[in-house]
């Protein structure tokens, strides 16, 4: 449980506090982006869901630490484990993602913004490597305290990522970039390797 809850802060210190540090010192820029979002517009939702992920992931370990019982059907040695080795793998896998994107790193999408397309490393395997890297890390995290509140964080970071991904940074990327994101993403999966690449339909693209 403690030991959830040491891996859950040391990811959130390097994946956001750290490489927004580096981001500055590299280019005098933090990378984060989405200040002053219209209420209710589909970022607006899609950030406040991750940030509710966030104070329920967190939430998820302290609740065990204090005495919430782990659904039974998950609360196994190998369960727990496994979920050591996936986060520890996911919080690695993070950095490693965001170091590949140089540059170029952002949290969340300004619209009159133009960035490098960043088709290498980390992103020549996953067009998302860094949200996989984090659902990943949120997967293991619940494993190790497989309680209720630590599985809704898993869902509900789920569900943020994939509303980031689809309706607010595939549509901007396609704008901004057109045939050269539509040719990369044809080849490349959005999560995982192959999975989710898109197909050209005229003007288009479609899962």
């Amino acid at each position: 449980m403690i030991a959830a809850l040491v891996i859950y802060l040391l990811w959130a210190a390097l994946a956001f506090g750290l490489r927004s540090i580096v981001q500055w010192r590299r280019t005098g820029d933090t990378g984060f982006r989405g200040g002053g979002l219209a209420e209710g517009s589909v970022q607006w939702w899609a950030r406040v869901l991750f940030v509710g992920a966030l104070l329920i992931g967190a939430a998820g370990p302290i609740a065990a630490l204090a005495g919430l019982p782990a659904i039974a059907v998950l609360d196994h040695t190998a369960v727990h484990t496994a979920g050591v080795v996936l986060a520890a793998a996911g919080v690695v896998a993070t950095l490693a993602a965001q170091a590949s994107m140089g540059a170029s790193w952002r949290i969340g999408v300004a619209e009159d913004e133009r960035t490098a397309l960043v088709t290498g490393g980390a992103f020549a395997l996953a067009r998302n490597p860094i949200f996989t890297a984090m659902i990943a890390t949120a997967a293991g995290l619940a494993a190790m305290v497989p309680n209720a509140i630590a599985l809704v964080g898993l869902v509900v970071t789920i569900v943020a990522i994939e509303m980031q991904v689809r309706a607010v940074e595939e549509p901007y990327l396609l704008r901004t970039h057109g045939d050269a994101y539509t040719d990369y993403a044809g080849r490349v999966g959005r999560f995982l390797p192959r999975l989710g690449r898109l197909t050209a339909t005229g003007p288009g693209v479609k899962p």
